[in-house]
């Protein structure tokens, strides 16, 4: 089943006002370009590759769309979700982590040596699987 197909099954209904924020197809074409590439993102990045600028509203959109894309992989796909960071540190926000880390068992804590280890793991099985595809 395709992703498209997979959402709407789903009820995963776009809020038409987040136009590229909302577009499942797309932001996962930029994940999928940063995987290949071997590198993480920034929100603000990412949300500039859309067309727009940094905004709290605008970051929080997009997390839902994150987490649509993560939620409809395909098997034996990694998460993409983990490579939009925060630039500061390097590492996914609140919202990555309440729910993507939980759902991992993680239950340290979201900065530090711990953090930093499991996100770059993750990251590098996104960089491993998706490098020559």
């Amino acid at each position: 089943m395709s992703l498209g197909a997979w959402l709407a099954q789903e009820g995963f209904t776009p809020d038409p006002a987040a136009g590229a924020i909302a577009d499942v197809v797309r932001v996962r074409s930029e994940l999928l370009a940063a995987a290949r590439g071997g590198r993480a993102i920034s929100y603000s990045e990412l949300l500039q590759a859309l067309g727009f600028r940094f905004t709290r509203p605008k970051m929080r959109a997009l997390c839902r769309t994150l987490d649509a894309i993560d939620t409809g992989r395909a098997p034996g796909e990694p998460a993409l979700a983990v490579l939009v960071v925060r630039e500061g540190d390097r590492l996914p926000g609140q919202g990555w982590w309440t729910s993507a880390a939980r759902d991992l068992g993680y239950a340290g804590s979201w900065t530090g040596p711990d953090a930093v280890a499991l996100v770059r793991g993750l990251q590098q099985q996104a960089f491993d699987h998706w490098r020559d595809r």
